[in-house]
């Protein structure tokens, strides 16, 4: 852009001094800005320059469209200035315009490669179109932007280029030598998070903001990593910090109503997405996280309606169609089912797009009972699923085997009277999809007793108890567990109830952790809470089995995307369940789905005897309980006792045998435990 036009007779260097003065101005005092802006430009009408600063002087104040009514005819003016089009790009996002905002950020960077803020904005925009792959690669131009050492831009080609493995490896030889270099270490995090490590992600970031409390973009990647780690509190904290500076950054805004939902802020949440969507109407990803926040609250038919929003504007999303079909209580109709069919004939997809579209596929044919096709689908989706993920059987089967070595009949005697004495926890173990929303919601409608939802902290004090690692041959957990003192482990189940007290919003004296893979932990639930309350939900190993197999998981689950896997592990988790039974007898209360189904009453009795709370006649009508219920289950739960779902299995028997294989003498046996090796 031409900055040297002066007034005839007036000094360039007059000129120069007046405009760095209205930059300085910009960012303490931008009503003075725009004054000097203005002299700037009574003397040198035109200057493109003095346009630009004039622009974002009204940008500061809030008058976006001013900013617009200049931008665009400077735009148009210098058509090769790529600072006009990204500030033009800038301000089309603010007024919601996200898609003319990205043709004028596309044009800054195609006129200026190098313009890190450009791809910045661009990689804000594309995500808040839902276009992930869009806005991580124009996350990794904005990185490459941001470095010009030599052996930094190496590392930024290589992530660009998706060799993640080989940008790791530069990037922590580049660190060993320059350890407090924060554009390396923001870097080496992005890495850690697009592979799953956010543990070691959040530690790169916070180091980062510790050197450099400014860098807004680390500390919002950092507040992105503590809510994917189940942090909803601290990753709050962070947004707060951002958000002082910039209040109406609707990334910010989006990430702080996800937290607010993950915390029970429900209302909260959906009044923030209903802020966010009036504003920028044209956001599926936005549209359908509004109808998660809905379906979480009862509201049916206004999340329909958001699902059906976000498939109007992104006819490929097939995340959408899943939410549709994930209501369990809608069904897709035909017309549905030729527009997934024809997006999965599209070669230009994405993965994620794919399988999603595939589970809801399945789902629509199931209801339409078109079983073979139904099959195929879930087959498919599952495949797609099962080739993004590193679950390991044989490890799930090494780590029961670890936990039977170590808790034994003598280990837990030794250690009686240890931990917290706190009775306040219900935990409710097993598989997913094995009734423990149920359970959940008969518990949360008695007096004394408040639902909450699948909480993390179990396993992350796991996490921490064996050094970051509970899997794998360098795992140290659970043995380390046997050196903690009656001082440790108090201070675990202390520990618990302060992490989760934050979930507990109607002071009742007890509340539900329903994560279901905390079985694996019954041992450390015992030791740090042992007069906390453990319930096993258990459902017939085809039925639990094969309805995870149907079932597209958020985040965790990994073994549910293949028929033996899931087999293996449902073998796996009733040997693990079937050892506590011998050596802490009584311990855990077993809850069989399909007797549930058959006697509700009976099976309630002996759920709040066992919990020793007095039998209220609301846990049988527990589907007017109108909580929030933030599971798959959630519209099952909201009616009563349904016994159609019990065999459902059935209907797909020819193509389960990989799955009856895998599950072994297990399956005889149910609902009682085959003989075990000790």
């Amino acid at each position: 852009m031409t900055t040297d036009t002066a007034a005839p007779g007036e000094p360039v260097g007059a000129l120069q001094t007046a405009l760095a003065h209205t930059v300085r101005l910009l960012g303490r005092n931008p009503a003075l800005a725009e004054l000097q802006a203005r002299e700037i430009l009574a003397a040198v009408p035109g200057h493109p320059e003095a346009l630009l600063l004039l622009a974002r002087a009204r940008g500061a104040q809030s008058d976006a469209e001013g900013a617009l009514a200049i931008l665009e005819p400077l735009a148009k003016a210098q058509p090769r200035a790529a600072v006009a089009h990204m500030d033009l790009g800038a301000v089309l996002g603010l007024l919601g315009r996200s898609e003319s905002a990205i043709a004028a950020l596309e044009r800054a960077v195609a006129l200026k490669p190098d313009l890190a803020d450009a791809w910045r904005l661009l990689a804000d925009q594309k995500r808040l179109l839902g276009d992930d792959r869009g806005a991580e690669a124009a996350t990794d131009r904005q990185l490459q932007a941001s470095v010009s050492d030599p052996e930094l831009l190496r590392a930024a080609g290589a992530l660009l280029e998706g060799r993640l493995a080989v940008a790791e490896r530069l990037l922590r030889d580049f660190l060993k030598r320059h350890p407090a270099d924060v554009a390396a270490l923001r870097m080496l995090a992005e890495i850690g998070a697009r592979l799953g490590r956010y543990e070691d992600a959040e530690v790169l970031l916070a180091r980062a903001l510790e050197l450099a409390p400014e860098f807004d973009a680390a500390r919002f990647n950092y507040a992105t990593v503590l809510y994917r780690e189940g942090k909803p509190e601290p990753a709050l904290a962070e947004l707060d910090t951002l958000m002082a500076k910039r209040p109406q950054d609707p990334n910010y805004r989006t990430l702080k109503a996800a937290a607010l939902n993950h915390l029970g802020e429900h209302r909260q949440s959906i009044g923030i997405y209903e802020a966010l969507l009036a504003e920028y109407p044209r956001q599926p990803k936005g549209w359908m996280s509004y109808g998660h926040a809905l379906k979480t609250l009862g509201r049916q038919d206004d999340a329909i309606a958001a699902y059906r929003r976000s498939i109007e504007q992104a006819p490929n999303l097939g995340e959408a169609y899943w939410s549709l079909a994930n209501l369990k209580t809608v069904r897709l109709g035909p017309a549905d089912v030729a527009a997934m069919r024809a997006q999965l004939d599209r070669s230009d997809i994405s993965d994620d797009d794919r399988f999603h579209l595939h589970f809801a596929l399945g789902k629509a044919l199931e209801d339409a009972g078109e079983f073979e096709p139904s099959f195929e689908h879930y087959r498919l989706g599952n495949a797609l699923r099962r080739k993004r993920l590193d679950y390991d059987a044989d490890e799930t089967s090494r780590q029961v085997q670890r936990a039977k070595a170590l808790f034994t009949a003598d280990f837990f005697a030794e250690r009686a009277g240890q931990g917290s004495p706190a009775p306040d926890p219900i935990f409710i173990v097993g598989l997913p999809r094995a009734g423990s929303t149920l359970i959940e919601q008969i518990l949360a409608s008695h007096s004394a007793v408040e639902g909450t939802m699948e909480l993390p902290d179990v396993m992350a004090i796991a996490r921490r108890v064996g050094g970051g690692r509970i899997r794998g041959e360098e795992a140290t957990y659970p043995a380390q567990l046997a050196t903690l003192s009656p001082e440790e482990l108090a201070a675990l189940g202390e520990e618990f109830l302060q992490r989760t007290r934050v979930h507990r919003k109607l002071g009742r004296p007890f509340f539900i952790d329903k994560m279901p893979n905390n079985f694996q932990h019954t041992g450390l639930i015992h030791l740090m809470l042992p007069r906390a309350k453990i319930i096993d939900a258990r459902r017939h190993p085809m039925g639990g089995c094969f309805s995870g197999f149907k079932q597209h998981f958020a985040r965790g689950q990994g073994f549910t995307y293949d028929l033996t896997d899931v087999g293996r592990y449902y073998a796996d988790y009733v040997e693990l369940m079937a050892h506590f039974d011998a050596v802490l007898p009584g311990r855990v209360h077993r809850v069989i789905y399909e007797a549930m189904v058959a006697d509700p009453e009976a099976e309630v009795r002996r759920l709040l005897d066992y919990c020793g709370l007095p039998f209220e006649a609301g846990c049988l009508r527990f589907y007017e309980n109108d909580r929030a219920v933030r599971t798959a289950s959630s519209e099952q739960v909201r009616r009563p006792i349904f016994t159609e779902g019990v065999d459902q299995w059935r209907n797909y028997e020819p193509w389960l045998d990989p799955l009856k294989a895998a599950l072994g003498p297990v399956l005889d046996a149910y609902p009682h435990a085959p003989v075990f090796p000790v």
